[in-house]
């Protein structure tokens, strides 16, 4: 790894941290933590939770104050007390959890604070309405904006938090997760949005756990663990794997040895067929499913965004009534007329997004990790207390789930140990199958690795797991089979060992250049 003094630095900084260091009830949060971001930079900063990342965001926007260090912006020593403050001084930070309003309209939320008035008393909307469709004109996007802005997608709410930013004139825009809930389309255009503010000469400030899109979109990448920058690279002269290595503290050749995902690469010893499905289909987004499912083995189900790889999840849990086809479990045919169904016959489903279909926030790591559970944990109309605790802190323990205690609300922790939290809510259950969407998105790259061998963990103790990836890397190493799906078809199967990132995109781009030729 390349010491941090000899990596590339930006020429004439727009920011410049050097030496900052915050430390809470005497624990060390930043220690001599460093950040140069240039103007018409998209500079990413990256690392596992806990680094230091949003510490260092937060003492930039004047959340917090530093204990030492030297912030300067735009070439003048920045002292910044407030949000407020960094807004007007020219920083805007969009948070991962967009802090716009939902039932005011879109002008409401672009302008709020910095309403044009009339006669210096009364907001002038005809005015503030021109201003909010000029911005929004800038990235393409014509929408009512006189509309609730919580009717419009979760896309479209990202793109006006841009707006008032640029609207604010912001110099620096700090992007936290943009992209988490976001589909491929969705993120093409937040991508062409960020490509026209550093046009602009806005320099960005890029914060994601999805390495691949730093190669797309970011010129630089500073890497910070446990509270320190430990290094920064030119994106065109860096390899994932490399950024993998800065962020763990390991060696590129022990990842290179390892693999690049914890699922350890060892050879299914498969049992009894678990599940089959033959000609499962669900209407036209899943047509003709079939597919085998051994207990100890990982089925990966591949495919490009729409291939129908969620609605197979949601056909065999039960979520979606079957218009076409069979399903066995367990030698017995039982396609699951709902979910509770389908957990009463062993079988637990991940669900893709966290958020939406997974925590509930206000509730706290307890009631979260027991809620599939209450009907066996209810007696009499009463919830065992007793039992549903040992329940937790067995979980807790043996998931290795960082939390202040199990009633500590499960939105105040990090997002890897909100997924491991749901993890534990399906493994308490029991179950004979594991049906896991997306199991290690949104996650750093730490929690990742611990997830992955969670799940290799329990494949090993005779569990049946179902994996869909949008990540080809953790199909190839996780999964002893990948069913590659297309337009809700199962279109090839391919089996592991030997199974290589290549040979997998080779199998979807085949299938969908022969439906490109017959069309």
């Amino acid at each position: 790894m390349q010491s941090v003094a000899s990596q590339p630095h930006a020429a004439q900084p727009l920011v410049a941290m050097h030496g900052i260091e915050k430390a809470f009830s005497g624990v060390p949060a930043l220690q001599s933590a460093a950040l140069d971001v240039a103007a018409g930079e998209v500079h990413a900063l990256i690392g596992q939770n806990g680094a230091g990342k949003s510490t260092l965001i937060k003492i930039l926007t004047g959340v917090y104050s530093r204990d030492a260090g030297d912030i300067r912006f735009a070439g003048a020593a920045s002292h910044l007390t407030s949000p407020r403050e960094a807004q007007d001084s020219g920083i805007a930070t969009i948070y991962q959890e967009l802090n716009l309003v939902p039932l005011r309209s879109v002008t409401e939320n672009i302008v709020m604070g910095y309403e044009p008035k009339r006669l210096s008393v009364f907001i002038d909307w005809r005015e503030a309405h021109i201003r909010a469709r000029e911005i929004l004109s800038r990235f393409g996007i014509d929408i009512d904006v006189k509309a609730p802005l919580g009717s419009y997608s979760t896309a479209i709410q990202q793109l006006v938090a841009i707006a008032r930013a640029v609207s604010l004139k912001a110099r620096l825009v700090i992007m936290d997760e943009p992209t988490s809930s976001l589909d491929a389309q969705e993120v093409a255009v937040l991508f062409g949005v960020v490509r026209s503010l550093k046009e602009a000469g806005v320099a960005v400030l890029y914060v994601s756990h999805f390495l691949d899109e730093l190669f797309e979109i970011c010129d630089r990448v500073t890497t910070m663990r446990d509270g320190q920058t430990v290094s920064v690279r030119s994106i065109a002269q860096t390899s994932k794997l490399e950024l993998i290595a800065d962020m763990l503290g390991r060696n590129v050749d022990d990842i290179k040895a390892a693999g690049m995902t914890d699922f350890g690469g060892g050879t299914a010893k498969t049992g009894d067929v678990l599940l089959q499905a033959d000609g499962v289909s669900t209407g036209n987004r899943l047509r003709n499913l079939t597919l085998t499912v051994h207990s100890g083995e990982i089925v990966g189900l591949g495919g490009l965004l729409g291939s129908g790889r969620t609605e197979a999840a949601r056909a065999l849990f039960g979520v979606d009534t079957l218009t076409g086809g069979d399903i066995t479990f367990k030698g017995s045919p039982s396609a699951p007329a709902n979910p509770a169904a389908a957990i009463t016959q062993g079988i637990g489903y991940l669900t893709e997004d966290r958020k939406a279909e997974g925590i509930i926030p206000d509730m706290s790591v307890r009631e979260n990790l027991t809620l599939a559970l209450l009907p066996t944990l209810t007696i009499n109309g009463q919830i065992d207390r007793k039992r549903e605790r040992q329940i937790v802190a067995h979980y807790i323990d043996a998931l290795d789930i960082k939390a202040a205690d199990m009633d500590q609300p499960i939105r105040e922790l990090s997002g890897g140990n909100q997924q491991k939290v749901l993890l534990a809510r399906w493994l308490a259950t029991e179950p004979e199958l594991l049906i896991l969407d997306e199991p290690t998105r949104g996650v750093d790259v730490g929690a990742k690795l611990e997830i992955q061998s969670i799940i290799r963990y329990f494949v090993d103790k005779g569990f049946g797991v179902i994996l869909i990836s949008s990540e080809f890397e953790e199909l190839v190493e996780g999964a002893d089979r990948i069913v590659v799906l297309q337009d809700g078809y199962c279109v090839s199967e391919l089996h592991n060992p030997g199974i290589t990132e290549n040979t997998l995109v080779k199998a979807i781009a085949q299938h969908h250049q022969q439906n490109e030729g017959a069309a």
